[in-house]
């Protein structure tokens, strides 16, 4: 069996009928939208951009051909890391229209606001600091005795996996800091992904998803409790190892469906992985260097320094996980032969490798704007309360006592490209 049809197995595993993907499918996206109802708002990213007219045009066609009535005009989808401006003005937009079915037709940042959109607009709670957190959400719905529009969303981009799990990451734009929604409130009951679409992302759009892919399938794995192992593994292993086998493959002839097919099949895997447990470190990280580096530019980023990290608690999910970059030519070395802190940089430095091989920065002085400051704000984020599933799911247990001198060390190292310089507990 191919991985592709591996990938394709798993994932209907996980959603069953509710999710559509492949080449050529878009028009299945009528049918799901009839399943509620007969009248649909949009929500979607592109708006009067020449790049999406092709994309919005199927949208429409799809939802014609079943018979459902648009409710109004497209509504712009968010910008870049779902600001909460923009859920605020996407909530009020589809409350004007009354719709069935709300869909979504973008990547991650779009599908996660409008996420929030559907249940802000839904709510009596004005104030969106309360729903952050875990489960904040169902409870506020049921002490309101609501239920949310449904909502499909349609996927355009490989990276994020936002159009199949519960998280919604929205951004304070005045402070740079991102929070995040963990609720099986904000799940789409229906999605598809036609990966052709992702055919005209940009180099850097490409390796930041594909590389984001990675962060979730790597950071489940790590973190991920023994008693979900055996269900975590094939997924994880096999997102991770058909990103490291496609990414590259990517960049250099973007136009390869077959390619394209591989990688949207592997963040989709990573969207189930964060579904069967959570991130860790780089995502939580990757909340508070937002003003300069994208959501998965920044996992990407500190993954590696994150891994030599926790090799010394997980060596054994540390030796699987370096197999599949020994495989693609990353790595040399014995992997058995080596234990602890030597074994966690043999491996980071593999993911490295990859990161240099596709043009990828792999230090955080590399990247232009950041400073100290957001270090600080690293590690001030790393001990709100809101954010603490992220530090729960660590293999290394911290805690607001202990970050500054652990994950301090950590992020030293990504500043400076020194792996020498983490601490192990």
């Amino acid at each position: 069996m191919t991985n592709i049809e591996k990938a394709r197995n798993l994932l209907k595993e996980f959603k069953g009928d509710n999710y559509v993907s492949g080449i050529d499918v878009i028009d299945k996206l009528g049918e799901q939208a009839a399943s509620f109802g007969k009248k649909a708002t949009v929500v979607a990213d592109g708006v009067g951009q020449d790049w999406a007219a092709k994309v919005h045009a199927d949208v429409k066609n799809a939802l014609t051909s079943a018979g459902v009535e648009l409710a109004g005009d497209f509504i712009p989808g968010a910008g870049p890391n779902a600001p909460r401006e923009d859920v605020y003005r996407i909530a009020e937009e589809i409350k004007k229209q009354n719709p069935d079915v709300v869909i979504s037709v973008g990547g991650g940042s779009g599908i996660d606001a409008t996420k929030c959109a559907v249940a802000y607009m839904t709510l009596d709670e004005k104030d969106l600091d309360k729903y952050f957190g875990v489960g904040q959400v169902t409870a506020m719905l049921e002490a309101e005795g609501k239920t949310m529009t449904p909502h499909i969303a349609v996927m355009l981009a490989a990276g994020s996996g936002a159009h199949l799990t519960k998280y919604s990451n929205i951004t304070n734009l005045a402070t740079g800091q991102k929070m995040l929604i963990v609720d099986e409130a904000v799940i789409p009951q229906k999605s598809i992904f036609d990966y052709k679409y992702t055919a005209t992302m940009p180099k850097d759009f490409t390796m930041d998803g594909a590389l984001d892919g990675i962060a979730h399938c790597l950071e489940v794995y790590m973190g991920c409790p023994e008693d979900v192992r055996g269900k975590a593994k094939p997924v994880c292993l096999l997102g991770i190892e058909m990103v490291v086998q496609n990414v590259k493959k990517a960049v250099e002839n973007p136009a390869d469906l077959e390619v394209r097919e591989a990688l949207g099949l592997a963040t989709d895997l990573g969207g189930y992985a964060i579904m069967i447990a959570g991130t860790n470190g780089a995502h939580l990280n990757s909340f508070s260097l937002v003003d300069v580096l994208t959501h998965g530019r920044a996992c990407a980023l500190m993954n590696p320094y994150y891994t030599a990290f926790f090799a010394p608690a997980i060596e054994d999910r540390i030796r699987e996980i370096g197999e599949i970059y020994k495989a693609e030519g990353y790595l040399n070395a014995d992997l058995n032969a080596l234990s602890g802190k030597e074994l966690g940089n043999a491996v980071a430095g593999a993911m490295i490798a990859l990161s240099k091989d596709i043009g990828f920065p792999t230090k955080l002085t590399d990247v232009e704007g950041f400073t100290d400051e957001h270090i600080a704000r690293c590690l001030k984020a790393a001990k709100n309360p809101a954010l603490d599933s992220k530090l729960k799911n660590m293999p290394v247990q911290l805690s607001a006592d202990t970050v500054d001198e652990y994950m301090g060390a950590v992020l030293q190292a990504a500043k400076t490209g020194d792996l020498s310089l983490i601490k192990s507990v």
